[in-house]
């Protein structure tokens, strides 16, 4: 087993979503001897908090609240931080959600994040308000739904791999993200901070780490056949 040495991830780091010009149809293949990338993301220090002011709809949206940028456990585990690698064009099956989903509820976007594949995104409003949701790729509108009536949901694509910030043009408060893969190699940390990617083809990769508050930030990982790439991350400023 080896281990990678400790990435810290700057606040400040600079994004790496720009989307490529074209970008390939991610290919299967049997992955006789993969390998696997695990590991634990940490955040240590005080945790930075964004206080939000419901201006309409408080019966719905409550009143004044404080909400952390980084979620973290007794230990400084790192939730919803997203994993990925970059550009790899085969390897192992997909296994696709049936449906990927974003609600509308309580004015709050559930799940606030979320990796999904390329493909179509259900917009949900579960409040018996308007919410107008918007995601953008950059400055880019990925998508602009009008939801005026509690239930109603409204079915979009998104065409390209990237990160999609989503806000509601009704309540300016609202954000939420989505980050769309073009292969199955990612995840996004639980409460426990730890992340696995099975199946990795042997290889050097890019491996992408993001995180609302941090931003993003790369590595690169090699994986030798059948063996468990240790990563340990910590988030700094």
């Amino acid at each position: 087993m080896r281990t990678a040495p400790l990435l810290a991830v700057a606040l400040t780091a600079s994004l790496h979503f720009a989307l490529p010009a074209a970008w390939a149809e991610y290919q299967t293949m049997a992955v006789a001897d993969g390998g696997a990338i695990k590991g634990k993301v940490v955040f240590k220090g005080t945790v930075p908090m964004k206080t939000v002011l419901p201006t309409k709809d408080k019966d719905t949206c409550g009143g004044p609240r404080k909400d952390p940028l980084v979620i973290v456990g007794s230990g400084g585990e790192v939730k919803d931080a997203v994993i990925y690698l970059k550009e790899v064009a085969k390897g192992k099956e997909w296994v696709k959600p049936k449906k990927s989903e974003i609600t509308n509820h309580k004015c709050i976007f559930e799940p606030h994040v979320q990796a999904i594949p390329v493909g179509m995104i259900d917009v949900v409003n579960a409040d018996p308000v308007l919410h107008n949701t918007h995601g953008y790729y950059g400055t880019n509108t990925a998508f602009n739904v009008a939801l005026p009536i509690q239930g109603g949901h409204v079915t979009k694509p998104l065409r390209r791999p990237g990160l999609v910030r989503v806000d509601c043009d009704a309540h300016g408060w609202m954000e939420g993200w989505i980050y769309v893969v073009d292969n199955p190699y990612y995840a996004i940390t639980g409460a426990d901070g730890t992340f696995s990617i099975t199946d990795v083809p042997p290889g050097s990769y890019t491996l992408v780490v993001w995180q609302e508050h941090a931003g993003a930030s790369e590595m690169p990982v090699t994986v030798k056949p059948k063996e468990t790439v240790q990563v340990p991350i910590e988030l700094k400023k």
